[in-house]
C-alpha cells in the first residue's frame, strides 16, 4: 500500500519538477547626446565635448550619418563634413565604456 501511494505521489509531482521553464529578459536603452567633436576616428570612435566634459563613444558595426533634417549623407560628404569642431548629436546604445553609436546627426542641413 505504501509503495502504491508513493508511486502515485511521484507521478503527480514529476511533471512539475521537469517542466520548469526559465526566462531571461534583456532591456536595451537608446539615448542621444550632443556636443562638439574633439576627436574623430572614422569607423572606430568619436569624442564629444559635452557640458559634463569629454565623452568617448565607439562606433557600432554600421553607422548612419544624417543632417538635422534627416537627409542621409554619402561617404564623400561624411569625409568632408564630419571633423573636429563640428557640432553633432549621436544616437547610441549602452552605458559606460560600451556606448555604441549607430547614428551621427550633424547639427546643420
Amino acid at each position: 500500500m505504501k509503495k502504491l501511494l508513493l508511486s502515485i505521489a511521484l507521478a503527480c509531482v514529476a511533471p512539475f519538477a521537469w517542466g520548469q521553464v526559465s526566462e531571461t529578459t534583456t532591456t536595451t536603452t537608446t539615448t542621444d547626446a550632443s556636443g562638439t567633436i574633439t576627436e574623430y576616428t572614422p569607423g572606430s570612435a568619436i569624442v564629444l565635448k559635452e557640458s559634463s566634459g569629454p565623452v568617448r563613444y565607439r562606433f557600432g558595426k554600421s553607422v548612419t550619418y544624417v543632417t538635422r533634417s534627416g537627409k542621409p549623407l554619402d561617404e564623400t560628404t561624411v569625409k568632408t563634413r564630419v571633423k573636429v569642431g563640428v557640432p553633432v548629436r549621436v544616437h547610441y546604445v549602452g552605458t559606460g565604456d560600451s556606448m555604441m553609436v549607430d547614428r551621427v546627426i550633424l547639427d546643420e542641413d
